[in-house]
């Protein structure tokens, strides 16, 4: 900390009188993203705008609590720049333990370091262990072969524990560091979730079909023409879902299964969840391609099935004209039905700034992950 915020902070503390606390900040990574206070005093929500503390000064912050403030017994929090994966950590990049504090007057000042941007940094130690399931996995339903992977927890050798499961599309842009566009990094991201104890997962990843992609995840007949996406559905839950549960440890159950992708694998996931309602309870939807079917059919059937699932729909507002108003439209057929609508979660996420790439899908990720599996609120 400079000498200048020495004095400014010096002189802030002279001229608090009023009775209820205040925290002074300091940081030594400042950028343009705010700062707010996350604790058990408002359930550790971080965008809390009535925890936004004003910025006084380059990498200089303050923040009193209001005159009504009810204090707990011993005040806990965090400083976020707006999310769990902008959460401060220490100047060699550690998560940082809860602050306590049980003072409920005068001033308590406070530092930072650094801050996690995109959830990174990660720690090697907290990496899956990634596994090539096979080469030349049979699906019989296309009468092809195709790469899939498991990344399974860290310490999945070392536990007796069963997880739950994710299945996701285009395992080559999932955590390959040689990827054309980019990946998702998912590997770096369920790090520091386990490094965090948000909770673990196994993820399968299915690799595409590379020239024939759109093929596999067009699902009937639509603006792209005739697709093998039925039968594409029917190999992930009829041949590969049992083939996993039963050589990993997994929780099998609809409540703890779910699929997911982006843009066209984004659209099958979608699909995925219409047609076996009663095995995926999670959809993690990433831009999807609602543009190929203008007339999605959302059946009688599905509603009565899936009454308890969760879908995380996400969008960017780059992406193109009509991204997120497709999937604001999804979501208000999804829950037409009252009875839905009482039972079902969508979560819509929307990034203004968002572009159609693999890096925003990223960033997302851990976000959809948290919600859709271990978060026992009712949000």
């Amino acid at each position: 900390m400079n000498s200048d915020n020495n004095t400014i902070l010096d002189e802030i503390e002279k001229e608090i009188t009023e009775p209820q606390l205040n925290i002074l900040l300091t940081t030594d990574e400042d950028d343009f993203r705010p700062v707010y206070i996350s604790g058990n005093f408002n359930e550790w929500r971080t965008q809390d705008k009535e925890f936004l503390m004003e910025k006084i000064g380059e990498g200089l912050y303050h923040f009193k609590f209001p005159h009504d403030f009810v204090y707990p017994k011993e005040l806990l929090y965090k400083f976020t720049k707006g999310d769990w994966s902008e959460v401060e950590i220490d100047k060699y990049g550690n998560r940082t333990e809860n602050r306590s504090c049980k003072q409920n007057s005068g001033v308590r000042k406070e530092h930072v370091a650094k801050w996690r941007k995109n959830w990174l940094p990660f720690k090697p130690d907290f990496l899956p262990q990634v596994k090539l399931i096979s080469d030349e996995f049979e699906i019989p339903q296309l009468n092809k072969k195709r790469k899939i992977w498991a990344l399974l927890p860290h310490d999945y050798d070392l536990s007796s524990e069963s997880y739950p499961v994710l299945y996701l599309q285009d395992a080559q842009n999932l955590f390959n560091e040689k990827a054309k566009y980019g990946n998702w990094e998912i590997d770096k991201k369920l790090a520091v979730m386990a490094e965090y104890k948000i909770g673990k997962i196994i993820v399968i990843a299915i690799e595409h079909a590379e020239k024939d992609r759109i093929k596999e995840y067009n699902v009937g007949k639509t603006i792209l023409g005739s697709g093998q996406g039925k039968q594409y559905i029917r190999f992930v839950t009829d041949t590969l879902k049992p083939f996993i549960d039963a050589n990993f440890r997994t929780k099998p159950e609809r409540e703890f299964t779910g699929i997911g992708g982006s843009s066209m694998g984004g659209l099958v996931s979608i699909f995925s969840g219409l047609m076996y309602p009663e095995v995926y309870g999670k959809l993690m939807i990433f831009s999807p391609s609602l543009w190929v079917v203008p007339k999605m059919n959302i059946n009688n059937d599905f509603e009565e099935e899936a009454q308890d699932t969760k879908i995380y729909l996400y969008a960017g507002g780059d992406e193109s004209a009509t991204m997120i108003d497709h999937v604001k439209r999804f979501k208000k057929k999804i829950l037409k039905s009252e009875f839905i609508n009482d039972k079902m979660k969508i979560k819509l996420s929307i990034n203004m700034e968002g572009k159609h790439s693999e890096n925003y899908w990223s960033d997302e990720f851990p976000k959809a992950i948290e919600w859709l599996f271990f978060n026992t609120k009712d949000n």
